[in-house]
């Protein structure tokens, strides 16, 4: 008898660890050293733990054996709700806040929560494609609205508008963007929360970027710009504090709560169902957010992070048909391949090509629900020497590729 996946996976991907990855680990496991540009992944590059993080997990290891609470622990679920207060949502509290395993088991649960089959989630494109894949797996529909590349990748409110349904239940919101890099500003985030204001649509913000700016660009949550609508604010700790393998996430229900009761009685269901999260990396969550924040540091100018920024942009603008808007926050640049240069048919075989030939991963832009194969994304992680090679041998491969 032959097994096969559920026929619920069809349309389920999710390209950052797509099947390229198979063929970068056979390169390294036959000897070879791979680039890896294709996660956000801060320890790969010499991103180290901040100390006081990890003095405090190991403090409290002795106490971290055992199941918490399906929420999490109340030190760390505090400490997020007491954050939360402090940037203008007065009204959060810890029954408001659920810790999870990273955030994307807590975008999970809070899609599965939300939808019944044919129901539609908004979804930007490019999308961080987690959200496009947990929608479609819940049995929902992903409907992705435009950013606009000639706007500096702003979402473009007459298409979000124009893609709404009777079967619309959400709008997502990925600020600052992956894999883009914009950073929205107030009144285009308020014309936003506008139309799920119009349309009674609950709001999912995806935050985990807010502390990875540039630019002295400034990041506006939107559950303070819309304290009147139900919106869950999704945040942790594995980019602003490079500890991705702790698996440490956050979940901040705000609004008109008491419009969501059944909602959040699903929601604790599946809090419950899980058990808890990750014991060990809740000790985590207290000490960042009280501690010094090291990442203002980074992303300043002279930091480690704004230089990579700088010399990803600058370095990519400069091959010949590459062009590469500016990335105001996060750790991404998101490219362009002029078609009339470079005439990419079938952008996963341009990624493999690639990887095959500079043993460089990337991935390409239509694994972020971009519409076209013009696209690809690369990390701004590597130290900038590493970057600046990197990308120059990106160029003398695209100098010479046909498809």
């Amino acid at each position: 008898m032959q097994f096969k996946q559920s026929s619920k996976m069809a349309d389920v991907c999710y390209e950052i660890r797509g099947p390229v990855i198979e063929h970068a680990n056979a390169l390294e496991e036959a000897g070879h050293s791979v680039l890896r540009l294709n996660t956000g992944n801060p320890a790969l590059f010499g991103f180290e733990c901040p100390e006081e993080i990890l003095q405090d997990m190991i403090r409290n290891l002795s106490r971290a054996h055992g199941y918490t609470e399906s929420r999490g622990i109340l030190s760390a679920r505090r400490a997020v709700a007491q954050h939360y207060q402090q940037v203008g949502l007065p009204e959060v509290d810890v029954d408001d806040i659920y810790l999870g395993n990273g955030v994307s088991e807590l975008v999970s649960m809070a899609v599965q929560a939300l939808l019944d089959d044919g129901d539609e989630v908004l979804i930007p494109a490019p999308d961080f494609p987690l959200w496009t894949a947990v929608t479609t797996l819940a049995g929902g529909k992903a409907v992705h609205y435009l950013c606009d590349e000639s706007a500096d990748w702003l979402p473009d409110l007459d298409d979000l508008a124009s893609k709404i349904t009777d079967r619309t239940r959400a709008l997502v919101i990925i600020n600052p963007n992956n894999p883009t890099g914009a950073v929205y500003p107030r009144e285009l985030l308020e014309g936003m929360l506008d139309l799920a204001r119009r349309h009674q649509l609950m709001v999912f913000a995806d935050e985990v970027y807010d502390r990875i700016l540039y630019d002295d660009e400034v990041h506006h949550h939107a559950a303070v710009l819309a304290p009147d609508l139900v919106c869950l604010t999704f945040s942790g700790l594995s980019k602003a504090y490079r500890v991705a393998g702790f698996r440490s996430g956050w979940l901040v229900v705000s609004g008109p709560k008491e419009h969501a009761a059944d909602y959040l009685e699903g929601l604790g269901t599946l809090a419950s169902m899980r058990l808890c999260p990750n014991a060990p990396a809740q000790y985590a969550i207290q000490a960042a957010l009280g501690g010094r924040q090291s990442i203002q540091d980074l992303v300043r100018p002279g930091g480690r992070l704004r230089e990579q920024r700088d010399i990803a942009w600058e370095r990519l603008n400069e091959i010949p048909g590459v062009s590469c808007v500016k990335p105001r926050g996060a750790l991404y640049a998101f490219p362009r391949l002029d078609p009339a240069v470079h005439k990419i048919h079938d952008d996963e075989k341009f990624v493999l090509d690639l990887l095959l030939r500079e043993k460089i991963q990337v991935v390409q832009g239509t694994g972020f629900s971009w519409p076209r194969t013009d696209h690809f994304r690369i990390l701004t992680l590597p130290h900038a020497d590493d970057l600046d090679a990197a990308i120059s041998r990106i160029g003398r491969f695209l100098a010479g590729y046909r498809q």
